[in-house]
């Protein structure tokens, strides 16, 4: 016979709510009664039975993950910590794209079908306003995701992409670069690439280097950084060390520095961010800024669950760490 919530209770000393709590809402729980109850869960497999579940909450186990572009793979990896982090709660991500476009994004948070189908929303969004967000908050369950500024009214997590873009830029002037380009700026930049943008320029002026030399916008693609590299390259004086505001970009910019023969580091640098699983595997291997995607999930996760059980208050902000990681693009040179 399937083990119940009953059982569990009865071997872990408390009562069914309890049990209940620590599947759906561990934050309600005392650490010493979670894990002790968690450990019982683990022991005899205990797996609440999700049709009967929403029958007594109106819930439906889905949580929406709304992201820019499926193809980054960042999003991909955030995706796999995320399903992790609701297994363990019995719920189920269900995946989606809005390209970037504000009618999509607007659409995820209109209420209707969406409240209907999610018992809440992970989003990662480019083109709303603090108003969109704010209004979607008084009616669904939300945790924005990513570094863009829809003020206090919902939950978000983030990473300091100005301090992971000044470490980047800093670590590459530590290595002996002096001419470094930045590959990913864009037009009336914000949140995310507006962050690395101020961390590139900051290391950059305190070191006494020309941080627009090279700069240049492009879309986060492999292509697109390649395509910036070879108009570097092209330049009498091409640069010596590159900070790409993203891996796809940096993989593409080293190709094209390889095509034309250039030695990476030892001629130039690069260093990414999101620290990929191509990106350990390239040829050079690629320094990158790695940002704690199992602290971000986790926090997101248990943000979410707290607000589709009932907790009340102003939004949350918080940031999650990041590290750069040394590989042999950008080795110290001899």
């Amino acid at each position: 016979m399937a083990v119940t919530a009953r059982d569990v209770a009865k071997l872990a000393g408390v009562s069914q709510r309890t049990v209940s709590d620590v599947v759906n809402l561990p934050g309600r729980v005392g650490a010493e009664t979670r894990l002790r109850v968690q450990a019982i869960i683990d022991e005899v497999g205990y797996r609440p039975n999700p049709h009967a579940r929403g029958l007594r909450t109106n819930r439906t186990g889905l949580i929406a993950f709304v992201v820019p572009e499926l193809n980054i793979p960042y999003f991909s990896d955030l995706a796999r910590s995320l399903i992790s982090e609701l297994d363990q709660r019995s719920l189920t991500l269900v995946v989606d794209q809005t390209n970037g476009d504000p009618v999509r994004e607007r659409a995820v948070l209109s209420g209707g079908a969406v409240s209907a189908t999610f018992d809440g929303v992970l989003l990662n969004a480019l083109n709303l306003t603090a108003s969109d967000v704010e209004a979607a908050a008084a009616t669904q369950p939300i945790v924005l995701l990513g570094e863009e500024d829809y003020g206090p009214s919902v939950d978000q997590i983030s990473v300091d992409g100005v301090g992971a873009a000044f470490a980047a830029t800093r670590h590459l002037i530590e290595t002996g670069c002096t001419r470094i380009a930045a590959i990913g700026l864009q037009s009336q930049a914000t949140g995310t690439t507006a962050q690395r943008e101020a961390g590139f320029v900051m290391a950059m002026q305190q070191s006494g280097l020309d941080p627009y030399r090279y700069m240049t916008g492009v879309e986060y693609t492999r292509e697109s950084g390649a395509q910036a590299m070879r108009a570097m390259l092209d330049r009498e004086d091409p640069p010596d060390g590159v900070f790409c505001f993203n891996d796809l970009l940096a993989l593409g910019a080293m190709r094209a520095a390889w095509k034309r023969g250039f030695d990476i580091p030892g001629q130039i640098a690069f260093v990414g961010f999101d620290d990929i699983e191509d990106g350990r595997y390239a040829m050079p291997s690629l320094s990158t800024i790695s940002p704690d995607k199992a602290t971000i999930a986790r926090r997101a996760v248990e943000m979410l669950v707290g607000r589709i059980g009932g907790e009340t208050g102003p939004g949350r902000a918080e940031q999650a760490g990041y590290e750069l990681i040394v590989r042999e693009s950008s080795r110290p040179r001899r």
